[in-house]
């Protein structure tokens, strides 16, 4: 991909940030119609981004091209050192059984050192209408996920981040969102995993989801439990274009995507 192509995508999302709520910073309205598109693990799906996920240039390029949200997975190792990685290993090393000195010089497919969480936020404050789509990992004990989120708080903190407008938080763990949905209720939370229905996760403080779409047809009452509570919808990984468009034809508020130029399109053409 090129950076005339980059500069299209820009263009093509810029037309469409009346509906996606970027011109006056992040839009929270959950449930009024607008669609969000969220890149997965960054715009990484480029020739600019070295096709790398989770990257530094995946997230910049992801915040140049002006989707309204980015998508990153954090891991923490044994001396508390966060890592933007979606696994739980790297080289068949445990990354929460191991410190960041085995991993420093681990590189990504562009070639980037793998990044902390320092890096990755240092890059997120220069583009703060961007929101951070911030996934805690499951970790191999609820104390070291405990840490994972105290140690994210204090983060966003230091960066002046931490803030509901410019983050929200996903998780696979359902003790992660408990203790968000404790310790920093003001934020959205959403749950990913498909074993838990909105009224129980609401029923327990957590006050959003974020199912694989397919768990929607499977489940076709879990949208209007949803609802029910105001409670924000979210979906991932949805990299077809007819995914797309049933999924914003359920009114789900975002939509995560290796392809969210192709979103942004959709976006753009169905002017909602």
């Amino acid at each position: 991909m090129t950076g005339k192509f980059i500069s299209a995508a820009v263009a093509a999302v810029t037309a469409a940030m009346s509906f996606a709520g970027c011109q006056s910073g992040p839009s929270m309205d959950w449930g009024n119609g607008e669609v969000r598109a969220v890149a997965h693990r960054g715009y990484w799906n480029c020739e600019e981004a070295g096709y790398a996920h989770n990257s530094i240039a995946a997230l910049r390029c992801a915040q140049e091209a002006g989707f309204w949200g980015s998508e990153f997975d954090v891991n923490m190792t044994s001396d508390g050192v966060l890592l933007v990685y979606h696994d739980s290993y790297i080289d068949g090393k445990r990354i929460d059984a191991t410190p960041y000195e085995e991993f420093r010089d681990c590189r990504l497919k562009n070639g980037e050192a793998i990044p902390t969480i320092d890096d990755y936020l240092a890059q997120a404050v220069k583009y703060p209408e961007t929101v951070l789509v911030y996934e805690l990992k499951s970790h191999a004990t609820p104390e070291i996920e405990d840490r994972l989120v105290e140690t994210t708080a204090a983060k966003l903190k230091e960066y002046g981040l931490y803030d509901p407008s410019k983050v929200i938080f996903i998780s696979f763990s359902k003790h992660i969102c408990d203790r968000i949905a404790e310790m920093m209720p003001q934020f959205v939370n959403q749950y990913l995993g498909d074993n838990i229905s909105p009224d129980q996760l609401y029923a327990d403080g957590i006050n959003g989801i974020d199912y694989h779409f397919s768990v929607f047809s499977k489940n076709p009452d879990w949208f209007g439990q949803a609802r029910s509570h105001g409670m924000s919808v979210n979906c991932w990984t949805v990299n077809a274009e007819e995914d797309m468009k049933k999924m914003m034809e359920l009114g789900v508020d975002c939509i995560t995507t290796d392809n969210p130029d192709v979103l942004g399109n959709i976006i753009k053409d169905a002017g909602r």
